[in-house]
């Protein structure tokens, strides 16, 4: 940049695996030589990596010591943090409006503000879609931030604290009714059958899991798991039967009462407490954003190089872009595609600021994995190890998604200090405890 010449405004709004790690990689490049100013703007003031919001709301982590604060990593890596939500974009003046940000007084802390943008990029994730089912909102928990995980596993334990207390613990008392059978409800039922009996053994001796605590998901679809292969699904299955969680398929939630979901079929399943994760959508606020292309389900429409269809400042990547592949249908909302678009536009950028061509994406589906509980793990790898699609299973399987998060922090933090991070999380297992016993 020549002297008097204006900083190129990067603006991403969405902190979530794809955004922060493109911030990451574009402040240690055009930030830090001051090619351009990057701006990374999200509601939280912290990080924590989405696909482990299952663990946190069955206590199994502690999602304050896993978070990442977003100053302190713009710090590091020469971009800034503005905390805030994105509701408004007018493209006639490359400007985006972001909220006021309230305490939990209904104090105003930060007022309304707006940010110019040369080149924006929208990274803002997805939420539950409880596709407008009466009392779903009302009666579920959503597991789309940590708060909300959080709060389920407040929940939990304070059901678990009152039963043991009471001492009137009946069979089934401590009911868990999931809707939707993808990772993450297969995942949270797996991790709540092993967390529940730590607690149990922790003291907790009136609580018998196997009798005290039903598990149960309830799925549209004729199978658990319906968007990865049968065979990974059947074993899903298998291992979860083997856990004593059950499992309607084929029934669809109509309506969520306070103490059960009806179905289609016009059976009524009685639960305590009750999660939903049946499907996801964008956030509201993008639907039509200011002229922009959207879906149903306000993803924006992208073209290959990831530039909205309308506007060739403004990039989407992650769960609230749509992406065609070849066969008509969208790339899969998968961490594996938010960084492999988050690393293909860190390119993108840099290459459109020196007036090059930009590059296109093909998604890359390198399978996938789903965690059943502390000792197990499924899945399916797929690409150049095999030339075509290998079943995995057990230790195999952990280990890889295990080294899957470790994948993300390589890209936020580097060798060095993930390898720090990981030696310092095993020397200290034999202190912590199991399951985070408090909230």
């Amino acid at each position: 940049m020549t002297t008097g010449q204006r900083a190129h405004e990067i603006v991403i709004v969405g902190g979530g695996a794809g955004g922060l790690e493109l911030a990451t990689r574009l402040g240690d490049t055009l930030g830090k030589r001051k090619r351009a100013n990057v701006t990374l703007i999200d509601a939280s003031p912290s990080h924590l990596w989405k696909p482990l919001l299952y663990e946190v709301a069955a206590g199994s982590l502690d999602s304050y010591a896993e978070r990442l604060e977003y100053l302190a990593q713009g710090h590091w890596h020469h971009f800034r943090f503005r905390l805030g939500r994105m509701d408004q974009l007018d493209r006639a003046t490359r400007t985006i409006s972001v909220a006021p940000t309230f305490d939990e007084q209904g104090e105003e802390i930060i007022p309304r503000r707006s940010f110019t943008y040369d080149t924006l990029v929208i990274a803002v994730g997805s939420v539950a879609n409880d596709f407008g089912v009466p009392g779903a909102s009302e009666h579920c928990i959503m597991l789309d931030t940590p708060e909300e995980a959080r709060e389920f596993h407040r929940r939990h334990i304070n059901a678990c604290l009152r039963a043991h207390t009471r001492g009137d613990v009946k069979p089934g008392q401590l009911t868990v009714g999931i809707v939707g059978a993808g990772a993450t409800g297969v995942e949270l039922a797996a991790e709540l059958h092993d967390t529940t009996r730590e607690l149990s053994s922790y003291g907790l001796e009136k609580i018998d899991p196997d009798k005290s605590l039903k598990l149960l998901i309830v799925e549209a679809s004729d199978r658990i798991l319906p968007g990865l292969p049968p065979r990974l699904s059947a074993a899903a299955a298998g291992r979860l039967s083997e856990l004593g969680v059950e499992m309607y398929v084929n029934e669809r939630v109509v309506e969520v009462r306070k103490d059960g979901m009806a179905t289609a079929s016009g059976k009524f399943i009685h639960a305590s407490m009750m999660v939903w994760s049946a499907g996801i959508k964008a956030p509201d606020f993008l639907a039509h954003i200011d002229g922009l292309e959207t879906n149903r389900a306000n993803q924006l429409v992208v073209r290959p190089t990831l530039q909205t269809s309308r506007d060739d400042n403004i990039f989407a990547l992650g769960d609230c872009a749509a992406f065609a592949m070849p066969d008509g249908r969208n790339v899969p909302p998968r961490a594996q595609a938010a960084h492999q678009q988050a690393t293909l536009l860190a390119k993108s950028i840099r290459r459109q600021l020196d007036g090059k061509p930009l590059p296109e994406y093909t998604y890359r589906d390198y399978g996938s994995l789903v965690a059943l509980g502390r000792f197990s793990t499924v899945g399916n790898l797929m690409g150049g190890l095999s030339g075509g699609s290998i079943m995995v299973e057990g230790a195999v399987a952990r280990f890889i998604y295990w080294s899957l998060y470790k994948m993300h922090q390589l890209a936020l933090h580097g060798w060095f200090k993930t390898a720090l991070n990981t030696y310092a999380h095993f020397i200290s297992t034999p202190i912590r405890a199991r399951i985070k016993l408090h909230y």
